[in-house]
């Protein structure tokens, strides 16, 4: 695994503080691994509600989840605070992929820099609600994503963690 695989908290243009939840530990005594997806999930949509008003319920147009995955680097616990970082990595006319962080720890300057626990990549297709079809993705979304997009950005050394770390 490279350090490219690693990125710092730099490397992401969106950064949100979450808590862990006493349920989200299993009984190994960490995050289960379902819960990243979780993360993942609430961040991505609560930066598109809380940036463009946009109501999923009402909206002519939903991101759907077509393709996601994770890598792990470390295990989280209860009640350690996270940051999940988010990037996109892809912009496209009806889909756009990103790029997300999980962080250990929080982005207080007085705290130790947040260190990368998972990686995630998580891909919304936008689809009219009613024929399910893809459509364009909403023009005020596409502006927010825009403030996000990293493809076509080349990576610096404050954008990746070169501290050497067991991969568990």
């Amino acid at each position: 695994m490279t350090n490219d695989d690693r990125p710092a908290l730099g490397h992401f243009p969106v950064a949100r503080p979450m808590t862990t939840r006493w349920a989200d530990n299993d009984m190994y005594g960490h995050l289960n691994n379902a819960v990243y997806y979780q993360l993942f999930d609430t961040a991505i949509n609560a930066w598109i509600i809380e940036a463009t008003g946009v109501d999923a319920t009402t909206s002519a147009a939903q991101g759907v989840v077509v393709e996601s995955g994770c890598r792990y680097f470390s295990s989280v616990q209860f009640p350690e605070p996270v940051t999940v970082a988010i990037a996109v990595a892809r912009l496209g006319s009806s889909s756009v992929t990103y790029d997300l962080g999980l962080f250990a720890g929080t982005t207080d300057s007085d705290a130790a820099p947040p260190t990368i626990a998972a990686r995630g990549r998580w891909v919304h297709v936008y689809v009219d609600t009613t024929t399910r079809r893809p459509v364009p993705i909403p023009d005020d979304i596409r502006a927010l994503l825009a403030t996000a997009d990293i493809s076509g950005r080349t990576t610096t050394s404050d954008e990746t963690d070169t501290r050497d770390r067991d991969d568990r």
